[in-house]
């Protein structure tokens, strides 16, 4: 297999479904697609179980025209980079070393910049595009859709506003263009060393706007409450599951000693927090974001300063404050169960709380369905336990007779 064969193999693969996000080359493994959150084997152009040497030329050809993620590789043992398949899409692309063979996998970005309908995303989030200060934290697990979310925000302020726009990726995703908005993205690796020095820079480029990839550390994240505090929007993105974990992973960056003051400056600047959750659809033609959203208001911001307690919690800031556009993650499964949008047994184990959200759910037909279900499977006779050791069946016989 050459270099020139990757292209072709690639958008062979990206033709088994419309639902294509994740493309993955491992050793002893055929490619594999992933559709809906559900890995399937592919078979391009006849390509079968792959070698490690035919997982290096597929890492190579990628790299080619890319000299700085190659040496990072070379350095590090991993690196991630952007790739484009011409005039069908892009890639978030991610080389790494495993058990001293090449494995890749590649997220698929598509050409054209998502919309809040398109992403089926609650209304109210187009409010952060009339912010003028402030952080905004887009959070959940990765391929929870975060950097789609984060493009149609970006891409609605760019149509409406007049800002000066800057971004900094590892690497850059959407490639968005100039409208109302001027818009500059700086990729990690080849346009700035690291995510805090762009920032830092940024403070002095004049932007009303500032996306940072993701706060990944305690340099970037001061920074990033800086850039906040003086007057402009910040957009990231952390990897934690809810509203109340965000916080608690931002303050555990500081030192303990300063606890009392990162709560405050927390408590000021934030403006929403929204976690998501990416749950399959009840037909099975893809995949639906399920929305937390906590926003600034008073409540938000005392719970913040002084810590949560019992009966004092973000959770329950979020669930009283439907009033303000808060929504937290049970109410929101909930609705979509009732509307069939999404299975019970995937709605619950998307769920916060399970037990809660099946009181709730009380009186369904699916409820009872399911609970049935669950009985069934509990009383099943537990399985016989396989013996570690097959007894000797001559016990007069030693071990090392029975290894002649």
């Amino acid at each position: 297999m050459s270099l020139l064969d990757v292209a072709p193999i690639i958008e062979n693969m990206l033709q088994m479904s419309e639902n294509v996000s994740d493309l993955n080359f491992s050793t002893g493994q055929k490619p594999q697609v992933e559709i809906n959150g559900k890995l399937h084997a592919a078979n391009p152009l006849g390509l079968g179980t792959l070698s490690a040497f035919q997982t290096e030329m597929v890492a190579m050809a990628l790299l080619r025209d890319h000299p700085e993620p190659a040496a990072q590789l070379a350095k590090n043992g991993t690196t991630d980079l952007s790739w484009s398949l011409p005039a069908r899409c892009r890639f978030r692309v991610n080389i790494f070393q495993q058990r001293g063979s090449y494995s890749i996998v590649m997220r698929v970005i598509p050409h054209e910049i998502p919309s809040f309908e398109s992403l089926r995303m609650p209304s109210q989030l187009a409010d952060i595009c009339e912010l003028r200060n402030g952080l905004v934290l887009l959070t959940g697990p990765t391929g929870s859709g975060k950097s789609s979310t984060l493009a149609a925000i970006i891409d609605q302020i760019n149509a409406t506003k007049h800002y000066h726009i800057v971004t900094i990726e590892d690497p850059i995703e959407f490639l968005h263009q100039h409208k109302k908005s001027t818009i500059n993205q700086r990729e990690v690796g080849s346009d700035t060393n690291d995510f805090a020095s762009a920032l830092r820079a940024a403070l002095r480029q004049a932007p009303k706007v500032i996306l940072v990839g993701e706060m990944r550390d305690l340099e970037t994240a001061e920074i990033a409450l800086e850039a906040a505090e003086t007057g402009h929007l910040v957009l990231s993105t952390l990897h934690t599951i809810d509203a109340s974990k965000t916080i608690d992973r931002i303050i555990g960056l500081y030192p303990k000693n300063e606890e009392k003051i990162i709560r405050t400056r927390l408590a000021q600047t934030f403006r929403y927090i929204v976690s998501q959750r990416l749950v399959p659809l009840a037909d099975g033609t893809g995949r639906v974001a399920a929305v937390e959203i906590m926003k600034s208001n008073p409540r938000t911001r005392e719970y913040i300063e002084k810590g949560e307690t019992d009966g004092k919690t973000l959770l329950d800031a979020i669930r009283d404050g439907g009033i303000d556009g808060m929504q937290d993650f049970d109410s929101v499964i909930l609705d979509m169960i009732r509307r069939d949008v999404i299975s019970m047994k995937d709605g619950l184990s998307y769920s916060t709380n399970q037990n809660n959200l099946l009181l709730q759910l009380k009186g369904l037909a699916s409820t009872e369905d399911y609970l049935k279900e669950e009985e069934v499977q509990q009383e099943k006779p537990a399985p016989e336990p396989i013996p570690m050791f097959k007894p000797i069946e001559d016990p007069t016989k030693s071990v090392l007779d029975m290894l002649e």
